[in-house]
């Protein structure tokens, strides 16, 4: 049987054997594979940083409880490119750190390709603005207030292209619309790579459409 990407799914590897690869490969592996399939679209070295939920309670209740874990939703940041929309980079957190500390992690593993980040006002503070300047990437980053240096401030980050961020959401509904939100995989560490291999296979879902 053929799908409409051209892929005849008799050729496709089993369920299992994708799973299996969640303990066979390291995170350093599956993290090439999301950069690589990043790559296979331009790179305007302009990105944005957001941050969404996966639900983690779709996998069995009786595993959950038997390994002792009550986290329900794992946090995820990214760094997508805010003109191909490909989710170039990923941070994953079960305990929902606060995202100026993910956000400058996920920024330095790139800045190499980066002139630009785009992210609202929950990745402000003076550290992480310093760090992105030392690192060469200009922090396009809305600041906390009312004052009007503070509002002339975000005013002046608008106009510089912060109004690009919302990329970030579209590559997020893309994703959950096409394979969900819910993860399968049992284990905090294979459902880690579950959520990398979905961003890349959202990456490279674009490229397969017929013309």
């Amino acid at each position: 049987m053929v799908d409409g990407n051209g892929f005849d799914r008799d050729d496709l590897p089993d369920y299992s054997t994708i799973y299996n690869s969640f303990d066979r490969l390291k995170m350093w592996m599956w993290r090439a594979l999301l950069r690589v399939s990043a790559q296979q679209h331009p790179q305007s070295g302009h990105a944005a940083l957001d941050s969404t939920f996966f639900d983690r309670r779709s996998a069995s209740s009786y595993y959950r409880q038997r390994s002792g874990s009550n986290v329900q939703t794992l946090k995820i940041t990214t760094l997508t490119d805010i003109e191909s929309l490909a989710v170039l980079d990923v941070h994953i957190s079960a305990r929902w750190k606060h995202d100026a500390k993910t956000g400058p992690q996920v920024v330095r593993r790139n800045a190499d390709d980066l002139l630009s980040v785009a992210a609202d006002k929950a990745f402000h503070n003076w550290i992480t603005k310093y760090e992105f300047y030392a690192l060469g990437v200009e922090p396009l980053i809305l600041q906390r207030g009312s004052k009007p240096l503070t509002l002339g401030h975000d005013a002046f980050i608008r106009a510089k292209g912060y109004s690009q961020r919302w990329m970030a959401e579209t590559s997020y509904s893309t994703t959950k619309r096409s394979l969900g939100d819910a993860l399968r995989a049992l284990g905090w560490y294979r459902q880690f790579r579950e959520i990398v291999l979905m961003f890349a296979i959202s990456n490279i879902e674009p490229l397969c459409e017929p013309l």
